[in-house]
């Protein structure tokens, strides 16, 4: 992600907040909002807080090779849903399922110590649809040797 540093107010906003350059830039980016149709996997959750994050990805030869995300949230959730969706794509399936808050935070730099519930919703939604999608793979498989 390029390093641009814009001068609006919701950027003067949030970094007065406590949020990274980084971070801004990633709620502020658009190309992993959204819904990839006919994907391959979808699993959506809502945090202890009442932010919502649903997650697409298509999946080819065990790899994620595209992925989207919509929030419905805070700043904090969208900047985590999506860099965790910037982190995931391209990446194996056991890949995906060792990123962890550790590899988020340190994508989005600085966050404000309150939306550490953000970070962590976004990465059990990543969590649970790659075990969704094994869990299903799996079944289908059992039933093609049946």
């Amino acid at each position: 992600m390029e390093k641009q540093k814009p001068t609006d107010d919701v950027y003067q906003m949030l970094s007065e907040s406590g949020y990274s350059d980084r971070a801004i830039q990633y709620f502020q980016k658009v190309e992993n909002i959204g819904v990839i149709e006919a994907a391959d996997q979808t699993w959506d959750l809502t945090g202890p807080c009442g932010d919502t994050m649903k997650i697409s990805m298509n999946i080819e030869d065990n790899r994620i090779s595209d992925a989207k995300i919509q929030v419905l949230g805070c700043p904090g959730a969208v900047a985590s849903g999506c860099a965790v969706v910037d982190l995931a794509k391209g990446k194996t399936l056991e890949e995906a399922k060792n990123i962890d808050l550790e590899a988020l935070y340190k994508e989005l730099e600085k966050m404000p110590d309150q939306k550490i519930h953000c970070a962590r919703l976004a990465i059990k939604t990543l969590h649970k649809a790659l075990e969704q999608y094994q869990e299903k793979t799996v079944e289908i498989q059992e039933r093609g040797q049946r």
